[in-house]
């Protein structure tokens, strides 16, 4: 669970999104990182159970810094108003399928797979769902995956309007093979949050992804 004054912290630091105000706040974020990393630490230890490839994480190489990359960005606010980690095999700086917690009043959730992947894994990838159809087909059906995440996203924002080259309309995976992104996610309530049953939900929404995630890096390596 995360403590109340994690998600005021992050709450306030919305209204107030600038270096003055931060650093007169600096205690309050250092507490919310601290509490923040003791949920990583408990979800690790859970998830880890279920996928051993993610045994030697440490919370600290999980955790995404604070401070938003402005260079290129319109929005020159200087800070995030999340708390986020990303934990998969070799570090979250890894370009493979894993999983993403992300925590934000009115915006938090659970997330696994891999997002907008380049075009020599995407490549990679649709090989793998055409090779092994049916497999990937019973992962992303299974009544625990449904339970947990509906699915896999399919909006028009991930998805090709025409079957990608070297691959045809009658092909059984081509609702998949057209997918230029490969994830599920879990919303997660602010009542969640700070309830004590936040670690052991997140984990079970992991445990789902978990097939997920192993097929789509089975097919990059």
């Amino acid at each position: 669970m995360l403590q109340t004054t994690t998600l005021d912290f992050l709450t306030e630091l919305k209204l107030n999104n600038h270096k003055d105000w931060f650093d007169k706040n600096r205690k309050r974020y250092e507490y919310a990182k601290a509490d923040y990393l003791q949920l990583i630490a408990d979800v690790l230890a859970g998830v880890s159970q279920n996928d051993p490839s993610i045994a030697a994480m440490q919370p600290k190489d999980c955790v995404f810094r604070i401070n938003r990359d402005v260079r290129f960005s319109k929005d020159k606010s200087p800070y995030k108003t999340n708390m986020g980690a990303g934990f998969s095999k070799g570090g979250k700086k890894m370009i493979v399928a894993g999983y993403y917690l992300h925590c934000e009043p009115g915006g938090s959730f659970i997330a696994g797979g891999m997002w907008m992947p380049d075009a020599p894994s995407l490549k990679k990838i649709r090989q793998e769902i055409d090779y092994s159809f049916e497999e990937f087909d019973g992962i992303v059906k299974a009544p625990s995956f449904i339970k947990q995440l509906g699915g896999l996203e399919s909006g028009s924002d991930v998805t090709l309007t025409r079957p990608p080259k070297g691959y045809e309309d009658t092909n059984a995976a081509i609702g998949y093979l057209k997918l230029k992104s490969f994830i599920a996610t879990h919303p997660i309530s602010d009542e969640m949050l700070i309830s004590k049953e936040l670690a052991s939900a997140i984990i079970a929404a992991c445990a789902a992804l978990q097939p997920l995630i192993y097929f789509i890096n089975r097919g990059l390596e």
